[in-house]
Order: C-alpha cells, then structure tokens, then sequence
C-alpha cells in the first residue's frame, strides 16, 4: 500500500502498487497514515505513480490535512502528474494543499 522513508526529521509516504487512490484503498491507507502523524510531525505525501484519485481519495487527502494540522503538524504534496493536477485545480484544492514539484522541494520548504 504505502511505502514510509524518514529523511532527517521528515516522513515521506510513497504509494506503491496502485496507481489509483480511490474507493478501493482509500480507507485503508488513511489508517496506516494517521498512525504515522504525531504532533509536530512533516509528513511529505509523494504522489508520483499516481494517476487518478476519485472523490474518496480527495476525501482522504483532505481529511489527512485537517488531522495533520489537528497535530500541529505540515503535510505537503508533490509528484501530482498532469492529469490529478487538472482535477486539483478543477475542484481548486491548489491552494488548500501546500504542493511542490518534488520531495527535494518539500524537504527544503520546512
């Protein structure tokens, strides 16, 4: 499902497998992520491979924001190919999300 590397004091989640975040995985990634998130906690989630995300994956993605800021934590997103980009911007979530082009660029922007 998830792949976790700790780089200094970041946590970078990759997705493995699936090159979808929908209906199917949502619920379960979700989980294993809110265990990874304690306060303080710079979560980088690195969406590269990922292809589509349905309304639940959205869901998730925002739900995963709320529970981070809850902790006083930062998560950002990067490696958004173009078409997720286009449904971002379609549902304007491009300003709710702090997203980058690559993990560099989230490593160096905390």
């Amino acid at each position: 499902m998830i792949d976790v590397e700790k780089i200094n004091d970041v946590i970078v989640i990759s997705f493995n497998n699936d090159n979808k975040l929908n209906v199917t995985v949502t619920q379960k990634i979700k989980t294993e992520i809110i265990k990874l998130i304690n306060p303080n906690s710079k979560i980088v989630l690195n969406l590269s491979g990922i292809s589509y995300i349905d309304s639940t994956g959205f869901g998730m993605l925002l739900s995963l924001l709320r529970h981070s800021k809850n902790t006083n934590s930062q998560l950002k997103l990067c490696n958004i190919s173009p078409e997720v980009m286009e449904l971002v911007k379609l549902l304007q979530l491009q300003s709710v999300f702090d997203i980058r082009d690559s993990v560099d660029d989230c490593l160096k922007s905390f």
